[in-house]
Protein backbone atom coordinates (compact mmCIF):
# COMPACT_ATOMS: atom_id res chain seq x y z
CA UNK A 1 0.00 0.00 0.00
CA UNK A 2 0.90 3.56 -0.72
CA UNK A 3 3.05 5.43 2.61
CA UNK A 4 0.76 8.63 3.21
CA UNK A 5 2.16 11.98 4.99
CA UNK A 6 -0.40 10.86 8.00
CA UNK A 7 1.43 7.03 8.21
CA UNK A 8 4.67 8.93 8.43
CA UNK A 9 3.40 11.69 10.83
CA UNK A 10 2.13 8.75 12.77
CA UNK A 11 5.70 6.98 12.65
CA UNK A 12 7.24 10.50 14.19
CA UNK A 13 5.09 11.32 16.80
CA UNK A 14 3.77 14.87 14.65
CA UNK A 15 1.55 15.80 13.19
CA UNK A 16 0.26 16.05 9.71
CA UNK A 17 1.06 19.58 9.18
CA UNK A 18 4.62 19.02 10.60
CA UNK A 19 5.59 16.72 8.04
CA UNK A 20 4.22 18.45 5.47
CA UNK A 21 6.02 21.36 6.48
CA UNK A 22 9.37 19.20 6.56
CA UNK A 23 8.76 17.95 2.92
CA UNK A 24 8.13 20.81 1.47
CA UNK A 25 10.79 22.68 3.20
CA UNK A 26 8.87 25.60 3.95
CA UNK A 27 10.40 28.99 4.94
CA UNK A 28 10.00 29.87 8.47
CA UNK A 29 7.81 27.25 9.71
CA UNK A 30 9.13 26.43 13.60
CA UNK A 31 10.33 22.46 13.76
CA UNK A 32 12.37 21.48 16.22
CA UNK A 33 15.70 19.50 14.81
CA UNK A 34 14.84 16.42 16.88
CA UNK A 35 11.47 16.24 15.38
CA UNK A 36 12.71 17.37 11.99
CA UNK A 37 15.19 13.85 12.37
CA UNK A 38 12.15 11.91 13.18
CA UNK A 39 10.23 12.52 10.64
CA UNK A 40 13.36 12.75 8.66
CA UNK A 41 13.87 8.80 9.77
CA UNK A 42 10.63 7.78 9.53
CA UNK A 43 10.63 9.33 5.59
CA UNK A 44 12.97 6.84 5.14
CA UNK A 45 12.09 3.81 6.70
CA UNK A 46 8.47 3.71 5.38
CA UNK A 47 9.46 4.56 2.07
CA UNK A 48 7.65 7.67 1.64
CA UNK A 49 7.28 9.82 -1.68
CA UNK A 50 5.17 13.10 -1.95
CA UNK A 51 2.75 13.27 -4.61
CA UNK A 52 4.68 15.62 -7.07
CA UNK A 53 0.88 16.52 -8.73
CA UNK A 54 -0.35 18.22 -5.72
CA UNK A 55 2.64 19.48 -5.22
CA UNK A 56 2.66 21.00 -8.73
CA UNK A 57 -1.12 22.16 -8.48
CA UNK A 58 0.02 24.11 -5.17
CA UNK A 59 2.96 25.83 -6.41
CA UNK A 60 2.06 26.44 -10.22
CA UNK A 61 5.00 24.61 -11.78
CA UNK A 62 6.55 21.42 -12.14
CA UNK A 63 10.18 19.94 -11.87
CA UNK A 64 10.02 19.29 -15.64
CA UNK A 65 11.20 21.37 -18.84
CA UNK A 66 9.66 20.27 -22.27
CA UNK A 67 11.36 20.08 -25.37
CA UNK A 68 9.75 19.82 -28.75
CA UNK A 69 11.82 19.08 -31.64
CA UNK A 70 11.23 18.56 -35.17
CA UNK A 71 13.60 15.73 -36.20
CA UNK A 72 16.70 16.13 -33.84
CA UNK A 73 15.79 12.83 -31.96
CA UNK A 74 16.43 10.77 -35.23
CA UNK A 75 19.61 12.73 -36.50
CA UNK A 76 22.71 10.97 -35.10
CA UNK A 77 24.78 14.26 -34.22
CA UNK A 78 21.94 17.29 -33.55
CA UNK A 79 20.78 14.36 -30.86
CA UNK A 80 23.51 15.84 -28.79
CA UNK A 81 21.19 18.58 -28.14
CA UNK A 82 18.51 16.28 -26.18
CA UNK A 83 21.76 14.49 -24.66
CA UNK A 84 23.07 18.54 -23.33
CA UNK A 85 19.50 19.62 -22.43
CA UNK A 86 18.97 16.22 -20.35
CA UNK A 87 22.20 16.84 -18.25
CA UNK A 88 21.64 20.21 -17.55
CA UNK A 89 17.94 19.99 -16.46
CA UNK A 90 18.87 17.08 -13.84
CA UNK A 91 21.99 19.16 -12.99
CA UNK A 92 19.10 21.70 -11.67
CA UNK A 93 16.55 19.11 -9.93
CA UNK A 94 14.32 18.78 -13.58
CA UNK A 95 13.64 15.96 -15.47
CA UNK A 96 13.22 16.29 -19.64
CA UNK A 97 10.14 15.90 -21.58
CA UNK A 98 11.14 15.51 -24.70
CA UNK A 99 8.80 15.38 -28.09
CA UNK A 100 10.31 14.48 -31.52
CA UNK A 101 7.53 15.62 -33.89
CA UNK A 102 9.12 15.15 -37.02
CA UNK A 103 7.95 18.49 -38.63
CA UNK A 104 4.23 17.08 -38.07
CA UNK A 105 2.08 20.38 -37.01
CA UNK A 106 -0.96 18.67 -35.34
CA UNK A 107 1.34 16.62 -32.88
CA UNK A 108 3.79 19.79 -32.46
CA UNK A 109 0.45 21.11 -31.10
CA UNK A 110 -0.64 18.03 -29.03
CA UNK A 111 2.67 17.69 -27.40
CA UNK A 112 3.17 21.55 -26.38
CA UNK A 113 -0.80 21.04 -25.26
CA UNK A 114 0.30 17.84 -22.88
CA UNK A 115 3.52 19.83 -21.73
CA UNK A 116 1.47 22.94 -20.26
CA UNK A 117 -1.10 20.68 -19.02
CA UNK A 118 1.64 18.97 -16.47
CA UNK A 119 2.81 22.79 -16.23
CA UNK A 120 6.35 22.51 -17.38
CA UNK A 121 8.69 24.65 -16.01
CA UNK A 122 8.95 26.00 -19.41
CA UNK A 123 9.68 24.53 -23.20
CA UNK A 124 12.97 24.56 -25.32
CA UNK A 125 11.44 24.28 -29.17
CA UNK A 126 14.28 23.26 -31.58
CA UNK A 127 15.23 22.47 -35.13
CA UNK A 128 18.00 19.85 -36.21
CA UNK A 129 19.32 22.46 -38.39
CA UNK A 130 20.18 26.29 -37.76
CA UNK A 131 17.27 28.12 -39.19
CA UNK A 132 15.21 31.05 -38.60
CA UNK A 133 11.32 29.69 -37.67
CA UNK A 134 7.98 30.47 -37.12
CA UNK A 135 7.45 30.30 -33.49
CA UNK A 136 4.21 27.83 -32.75
CA UNK A 137 1.12 30.09 -31.36
CA UNK A 138 0.99 27.42 -28.39
CA UNK A 139 4.65 28.47 -27.29
CA UNK A 140 2.84 31.73 -26.50
CA UNK A 141 1.69 30.63 -22.74
CA UNK A 142 4.47 29.96 -21.54
CA UNK A 143 8.50 30.73 -21.08
CA UNK A 144 10.01 29.28 -23.92
CA UNK A 145 13.98 29.30 -25.31
CA UNK A 146 14.62 28.47 -28.90
CA UNK A 147 17.22 26.33 -29.44
CA UNK A 148 19.18 25.66 -32.95
CA UNK A 149 16.54 28.19 -34.40
CA UNK A 150 15.36 31.72 -33.71
CA UNK A 151 12.15 34.02 -34.87
CA UNK A 152 12.82 36.59 -36.94
CA UNK A 153 11.73 39.44 -34.82
CA UNK A 154 13.80 38.10 -31.81
CA UNK A 155 10.64 37.93 -29.99
CA UNK A 156 11.56 34.77 -28.06
CA UNK A 157 15.52 34.12 -26.39
CA UNK A 158 17.33 32.24 -28.86
CA UNK A 159 20.16 29.68 -28.47
CA UNK A 160 22.05 29.71 -31.57
CA UNK A 161 25.78 28.18 -32.90
CA UNK A 162 28.22 31.48 -33.72
CA UNK A 163 28.57 30.12 -37.56
CA UNK A 164 30.57 33.63 -38.13
CA UNK A 165 32.83 32.62 -35.38
CA UNK A 166 33.29 28.91 -36.86
CA UNK A 167 34.09 30.05 -40.73
CA UNK A 168 36.67 32.41 -39.27
CA UNK A 169 38.05 29.00 -37.28
CA UNK A 170 38.13 26.86 -39.62
CA UNK A 171 40.02 29.60 -42.33
CA UNK A 172 42.51 30.30 -39.53
CA UNK A 173 43.24 26.69 -39.10
CA UNK A 174 44.16 26.95 -42.39
CA UNK A 175 46.19 29.99 -42.57
CA UNK A 176 48.18 28.63 -39.33
CA UNK A 177 49.32 25.78 -41.75
CA UNK A 178 50.97 28.85 -44.20
CA UNK A 179 48.15 28.95 -46.64
CA UNK A 180 47.67 31.92 -48.57
CA UNK A 181 45.34 30.75 -51.56
CA UNK A 182 42.42 29.44 -49.86
CA UNK A 183 39.42 28.24 -51.43
CA UNK A 184 35.80 27.93 -49.71
CA UNK A 185 32.95 25.85 -51.00
CA UNK A 186 30.19 26.93 -49.59
CA UNK A 187 25.98 25.46 -49.94
CA UNK A 188 24.18 27.19 -52.20
CA UNK A 189 20.91 26.38 -49.95
CA UNK A 190 20.06 29.87 -47.78
CA UNK A 191 20.49 29.82 -44.54
CA UNK A 192 22.24 31.45 -41.34
CA UNK A 193 25.35 28.59 -42.03
CA UNK A 194 25.68 29.79 -45.58
CA UNK A 195 26.02 33.44 -44.35
CA UNK A 196 27.87 33.33 -41.69
CA UNK A 197 30.78 30.89 -42.42
CA UNK A 198 31.49 33.06 -45.67
CA UNK A 199 31.59 35.52 -43.51
CA UNK A 200 33.92 34.21 -41.26
CA UNK A 201 36.45 33.30 -43.76
CA UNK A 202 36.57 36.66 -45.39
CA UNK A 203 36.97 37.81 -41.91
CA UNK A 204 40.10 35.42 -41.07
CA UNK A 205 41.61 36.32 -44.44
CA UNK A 206 41.24 40.26 -44.07
CA UNK A 207 42.55 39.89 -40.50
CA UNK A 208 45.41 38.10 -42.66
CA UNK A 209 46.02 40.78 -44.77
CA UNK A 210 44.57 38.86 -47.58
CA UNK A 211 42.53 40.80 -50.40
CA UNK A 212 39.51 38.17 -51.13
CA UNK A 213 39.32 36.71 -54.23
CA UNK A 214 35.76 35.95 -55.48
CA UNK A 215 37.24 33.65 -58.11
CA UNK A 216 37.92 31.24 -54.83
CA UNK A 217 34.54 31.51 -53.55
CA UNK A 218 32.36 28.55 -55.01
CA UNK A 219 28.91 27.24 -54.68
CA UNK A 220 27.73 23.47 -54.44
CA UNK A 221 25.12 21.00 -53.04
CA UNK A 222 25.58 20.30 -49.51
CA UNK A 223 25.94 16.76 -50.17
CA UNK A 224 28.68 14.63 -50.96
CA UNK A 225 28.33 15.23 -54.98
CA UNK A 226 28.49 18.89 -54.58
CA UNK A 227 31.86 18.53 -53.65
CA UNK A 228 32.70 16.18 -56.07
CA UNK A 229 31.30 18.54 -58.89
CA UNK A 230 33.14 21.14 -57.27
CA UNK A 231 36.81 19.55 -57.73
CA UNK A 232 37.92 20.55 -61.24
CA UNK A 233 36.76 24.44 -60.30
CA UNK A 234 38.68 24.32 -57.30
CA UNK A 235 41.75 22.85 -58.69
CA UNK A 236 42.06 25.18 -61.71
CA UNK A 237 41.42 28.13 -59.07
CA UNK A 238 45.37 27.26 -57.99
CA UNK A 239 43.64 26.75 -54.34
CA UNK A 240 46.31 25.65 -51.73
CA UNK A 241 44.19 24.73 -49.05
CA UNK A 242 40.01 24.13 -49.29
CA UNK A 243 37.12 25.13 -46.50
CA UNK A 244 34.22 23.22 -47.30
CA UNK A 245 30.85 24.44 -45.92
CA UNK A 246 29.95 21.02 -44.34
CA UNK A 247 31.69 17.73 -44.02
CA UNK A 248 29.44 15.94 -46.56
CA UNK A 249 30.63 18.20 -49.07
CA UNK A 250 34.50 17.58 -47.94
CA UNK A 251 33.96 13.94 -48.48
CA UNK A 252 32.79 14.32 -52.28
CA UNK A 253 35.76 16.75 -52.58
CA UNK A 254 38.09 13.78 -51.47
CA UNK A 255 36.93 11.87 -54.13
CA UNK A 256 37.55 14.54 -56.81
CA UNK A 257 41.00 15.14 -55.75
CA UNK A 258 42.07 11.63 -55.64
CA UNK A 259 40.64 11.07 -59.21
CA UNK A 260 42.77 13.88 -59.94
CA UNK A 261 45.61 12.39 -58.51
CA UNK A 262 46.03 14.94 -55.76
CA UNK A 263 46.93 13.83 -52.30
CA UNK A 264 45.37 15.04 -49.00
CA UNK A 265 46.94 17.43 -46.83
CA UNK A 266 50.34 16.84 -49.15
CA UNK A 267 48.86 18.93 -52.64
CA UNK A 268 46.02 20.63 -51.19
CA UNK A 269 44.41 20.91 -47.62
CA UNK A 270 41.01 20.25 -46.54
CA UNK A 271 38.88 21.19 -44.04
CA UNK A 272 35.13 20.60 -43.54
CA UNK A 273 32.38 21.75 -40.68
CA UNK A 274 29.92 20.00 -38.65
CA UNK A 275 31.87 17.02 -37.22
CA UNK A 276 30.03 14.23 -38.29
CA UNK A 277 31.94 11.48 -36.37
CA UNK A 278 30.50 8.78 -38.97
CA UNK A 279 32.14 11.01 -41.86
CA UNK A 280 35.37 12.77 -40.61
CA UNK A 281 36.30 10.63 -38.29
CA UNK A 282 36.50 7.67 -40.77
CA UNK A 283 37.87 9.45 -43.72
CA UNK A 284 41.54 8.96 -45.27
CA UNK A 285 43.50 11.04 -44.02
CA UNK A 286 40.53 11.95 -40.83
CA UNK A 287 39.06 14.96 -41.35
CA UNK A 288 39.99 18.54 -39.67
CA UNK A 289 36.88 20.40 -39.27
CA UNK A 290 35.15 22.44 -36.60
CA UNK A 291 31.96 21.05 -34.57
CA UNK A 292 28.94 22.31 -34.31
CA UNK A 293 28.21 22.81 -30.17
CA UNK A 294 24.99 20.91 -30.11
CA UNK A 295 25.51 19.76 -26.47
CA UNK A 296 26.21 22.73 -25.07
CA UNK A 297 23.50 24.43 -27.39
CA UNK A 298 21.01 22.00 -25.14
CA UNK A 299 22.50 22.82 -22.41
CA UNK A 300 22.56 26.56 -22.49
CA UNK A 301 19.08 26.17 -23.35
CA UNK A 302 18.07 24.62 -20.46
CA UNK A 303 19.87 27.55 -18.73
CA UNK A 304 18.78 30.15 -20.23
CA UNK A 305 15.28 29.12 -19.73
CA UNK A 306 16.17 28.92 -15.86
CA UNK A 307 17.07 32.41 -15.80
CA UNK A 308 21.12 30.98 -15.01
CA UNK A 309 22.38 32.76 -18.02
CA UNK A 310 21.03 35.53 -20.88
CA UNK A 311 22.68 36.39 -24.48
CA UNK A 312 24.96 39.32 -23.87
CA UNK A 313 22.95 41.44 -26.51
CA UNK A 314 19.53 40.68 -27.84
CA UNK A 315 17.75 37.78 -27.92
CA UNK A 316 20.36 35.24 -29.46
CA UNK A 317 23.13 33.70 -27.73
CA UNK A 318 25.81 32.93 -29.71
CA UNK A 319 27.52 29.36 -29.01
CA UNK A 320 31.02 29.11 -30.09
CA UNK A 321 31.88 26.51 -32.92
CA UNK A 322 35.27 24.62 -31.54
CA UNK A 323 38.20 23.11 -33.52
CA UNK A 324 38.51 19.71 -34.33
CA UNK A 325 42.10 19.19 -35.75
CA UNK A 326 42.71 15.85 -37.59
CA UNK A 327 45.16 15.04 -40.47
CA UNK A 328 43.78 16.51 -43.65
CA UNK A 329 45.76 20.21 -42.94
Amino acid sequence: MTTTMRDVAKAAGVSVATVSHVVNDKPGARIGDDARRRVQEAIVALGYRPNALAKTLSEGSSRFIGLVADAIATTPFAGQIIHGAQDEAWRHGFVLLVANTEGNAAAENDAIAMMLEHQVRGILYSTWYHREIEVPPPLQHTETVLVNCFAGDDSFAAVVPDEEQGGRTATEQLLAAGHRRIAFVNTTSPSPARSGRLAGYRSALEAAGIAGDDALVFEAAPQQEGGYDAAAAVIASGATAVFCHNDRVAMGLYDGLRERGLRIPDDVAVIGFDNQDVIAAHLRPPLSTVALPHYELGAAGVRTLLGLESPATGARQLIACPSVPRESV
